[in-house]
């Protein structure tokens, strides 16, 4: 029995606390938004599923049907979709990111995000 993307999409959502759907993977991003959403995680020293849609038609479309989200960039923490590139960059200078992160128990470099911010103040 094969599986809908649907399905592979919500078990990865599912068993990964943070998952980044994104163009390339975090070692070689194929795009700028890709890019600067695995940068401020890899930055910030979280752990996270990172998946290749240009690897997959099915996942590039099934994702943005399953969140009804247009682009790619998208992150997932704890299987809620929280956005594409605009938004975490904004809950990252914000502290929204954090906020989230400690929230829902995933482990991050505080400091890290700390220097984020200051070197965009």
């Amino acid at each position: 029995m094969t599986t809908t993307a649907e399905e592979q999409i919500r078990d990865m959502v599912t068993t990964n606390d943070v998952v980044l759907f994104m163009k390339g993977t975090a070692s070689m991003p194929q795009c700028g938004f890709s890019s600067r959403v695995a940068g401020v995680l890899n930055y910030m020293k979280v752990t996270y599923k990172d998946v290749n849609v240009l690897e997959d038609a099915d996942i590039r479309q099934g994702i943005k049907d399953f969140s009804d989200w247009p682009t790619i960039p998208q992150l997932y923490v704890k299987g809620e979709f929280i956005g594409g590139c605009d938004i975490v960059t904004e809950m990252t200078l914000s502290g929204e990111l954090d906020q989230l992160f400690a929230k829902q128990g995933v482990t991050f470099d505080k400091d890290a995000a700390d220097k984020i911010r200051e070197a965009n103040a």
